[in-house]
C-alpha cells in the first residue's frame, strides 16, 4: 500500500515487480551517468577554449556515435528479458477470470465448479474502521501464496484495466477479447489496485483487492464460497 508523500515504488510482492524495480534503478543509474557526463562537458566548454583539432577530431565523433548504441543495448537487453518473463505462463496452479463492468469487477475461479462473485467498492458509510476509503471492496480476490496464478482478463462493456502496482500487473480488459497475465505472490498480504483505464463517470470507484493467503486458508475459503 502506498504511503503519503512516498517517492518510490510500493514494496515488491512478486518476482516480476522485483525485476521491474531493479530495471528502474538500472535505467536511472545510466541516466545519471549520461547527465553527469553532459554537465561536465558543458562546464568544460564554458571554462576551456576548444581548439580546432578538438572540434574536428574523428575520434570524438566515433565515441559519441558508439556510446549511445552501447547505452541502448544496456537498456534493451534487461527490458526484453523482463517482457518475456511477464508473458511466460508455465503450468499455473490456478486460473482466475476477471471481467470488468461499469463499474465493478466479476471474478470466476474456473478450476472450481461454482465459485464466482461480483466485487463492488465498499461505500464510505459502510467502511469498517481501519480500512482504506475508495480502495476496499465487499468481496476480495483470495489466492494462494507462492503459487503461479493465471489471470484471464476481459470486459463486458467498455475498456477497463486490471492493475495492482505492488504485484507488477497492469493488463487491459477489452470487450470481446481475452488478455492473459500471471502473478505469483511471495508473501501473504492484502494488495490494492484500481482500474487504470478511464472507463466512465465512476472510473475511480472500481478498486481491486487481492488477498494472498497460505494454501490451507485458501482451501478453506474456497470450500466455504463454493457451498
Amino acid at each position: 500500500m502506498a504511503n503519503h508523500l512516498q517517492f518510490g515504488f510500493q514494496d515488491a510482492s512478486s518476482p516480476i515487480m522485483e525485476e521491474l524495480v531493479e530495471f528502474h534503478d538500472h535505467a536511472l543509474m545510466i541516466a545519471l551517468a549520461i547527465c553527469s557526463l553532459v554537465l561536465y562537458l558543458l562546464a568544460l566548454m564554458l571554462t576551456e577554449k576548444l581548439s580546432s583539432n578538438t572540434v574536428d577530431a574523428q575520434e570524438i565523433e566515433l565515441v559519441w556515435t558508439i556510446l549511445p548504441a552501447i547505452v541502448l543495448i544496456l537498456l534493451a537487453l534487461p527490458s526484453l528479458q523482463i517482457l518475456y518473463m511477464m508473458d511466460e505462463i508455465n503450468e499455473p496452479d490456478l486460473t482466475l477470470k476477471a471481467i470488468g463492468h461499469q463499474w465493478y469487477w466479476t471474478y470466476e475461479y474456473t478450476d472450481f465448479k461454482d465459485l464466482s462473485f461480483d466485487s463492488y467498492m465498499t461505500p464510505s458509510s459502510e467502511l469498517p474502521p481501519g480500512h482504506f476509503r475508495l480502495l476496499e471492496v465487499d468481496h476480495r480476490v483470495v489466492i494462494p501464496m507462492e503459487s503461479p496464478i493465471r489471470i484471464i482478463i476481459t470486459a463486458s462493456d467498455v475498456l477497463h484495466s486490471w492493475a495492482i502496482p505492488s504485484l507488477g500487473v497492469k493488463t487491459d480488459a477489452i470487450p470481446g477479447r481475452l488478455n492473459q497475465t500471471s502473478i505469483t505472490t511471495t508473501r501473504p498480504g492484502i494488495y490494492y489496485g484500481q482500474c487504470s483505464e478511464i472507463c466512465g463517470a465512476n472510473h475511480s470507484y472500481m478498486p481491486i483487492v487481492v488477498e494472498s493467503t497460505p494454501l490451507a486458508h485458501f482451501e478453506t475459503w474456497s470450500s466455504l464460497m463454493s457451498s
